[in-house]
């Protein structure tokens, strides 16, 4: 039996269930708000930032929620788990649809367990911490920060390429030349004989954080990845990189090199909620899309003097 009849017999076979949520990060871009809460729990209107991209897997059909979490991080736990009191409360002051709101944050999630990242040695760390977790299957990994707006959900269209195709997706989007250097950038051939609308590429490199001048391409991976299980033994011989970590993008360099791997540019909107402005334009979209907020907040905006 050859390596490539295992690899693409292990991807063929296996439905997509399990979704990593890399959560240990300190969150260092908001201090002070985060010195004694996790970032993950800011909230974005009336939901914690976490909670957008928890609900995006599930929408996608995903059931077994995996959580990575790191010292400081309870809050997260005590978000997703049963909150006894309160829904009593709410209960006997006849609250029914906060009640509902409340419950449904935890009673909609079949599956959830959580690890620890002790150290924080990078995301493609945080991935590996995963893998008793996961397994032998393809799995998911969404970071929070990156909150994807779009009528279909973004993993829901990154899954429908990964079966179609056959292989490992990572989610892309064209940034402006000064943002290169924050990124993931792609080196790739469009796939023109594609049934999807969108544009795919079949990705041959990859380079982290390139500097505008060294960068192959102005697309960026951008917080959502479909893996094939073979990540977690390059991840495990992957030498730390910038800043002394483990690279995610890396490991999915070589994983490009020894089977199919797809770049997708998703049909929506993604902010990137991990910086200020962007916490700050996705709060501003969400709540402007919401039938019980959207009208008298854009009224207000309307109302600010333009100078």
């Amino acid at each position: 039996m050859n390596q490539q009849w295992k690899v693409y017999g292990i991807m063929k076979n296996s439905r997509v269930r399990k979704a990593v949520f890399p959560a240990a990060g300190l969150g260092t871009r908001f201090l002070p708000a985060t010195k004694a809460q996790p970032k993950e729990m800011l909230p974005l209107v009336d939901k914690p930032i976490i909670q957008y991209a928890v609900e995006e897997a599930l929408a996608a059909g995903l059931d077994q929620i995996i959580m990575i979490t790191g010292r400081g991080k309870y809050a997260i736990e005590d978000h997703f788990d049963v909150a006894f009191e309160l829904e009593k409360v709410l209960e006997a002051r006849d609250k029914i649809d906060l009640l509902k709101e409340v419950r449904n944050v935890h009673d909609s999630i079949p599956t959830m367990a959580y690890v620890r990242q002790k150290e924080a040695l990078g995301l493609g760390h945080a991935v590996l911490v995963a893998r008793a977790l996961v397994g032998d299957e393809p799995f998911a990994v969404l970071l929070g920060d990156d909150i994807m707006l779009s009528e279909v959900p973004c993993l829901k269209q990154m899954l429908d390429v990964f079966y179609a195709l056959n292989g490992s997706v990572v989610a892309l989007q064209q940034v402006p030349r000064d943002e290169i250097s924050n990124y993931g950038i792609i080196a790739g051939k469009r796939v023109t004989d594609s049934p999807f609308k969108t544009p795919i590429f079949r990705l041959s490199d990859m380079v982290e954080k390139p500097k505008p001048d060294e960068a192959p391409s102005d697309l960026a991976i951008v917080g959502r990845y479909i893996l094939a299980p073979e990540i977690f033994n390059i991840l495990e011989e992957t030498r730390p990189g910038k800043g002394g970590e483990i690279q995610l993008t890396d490991a999915l360099r070589r994983l490009a090199q020894e089977q199919p791997m797809y770049g997708f540019q998703f049909d929506g909107v993604r902010h990137d909620a991990g910086s200020k402005i962007g916490f700050l334009k996705a709060t501003v979209d969400l709540a402007l899309r919401r039938e019980d907020l959207g009208p008298e907040f854009r009224a207000y905006l309307k109302s600010l003097p333009s100078d």
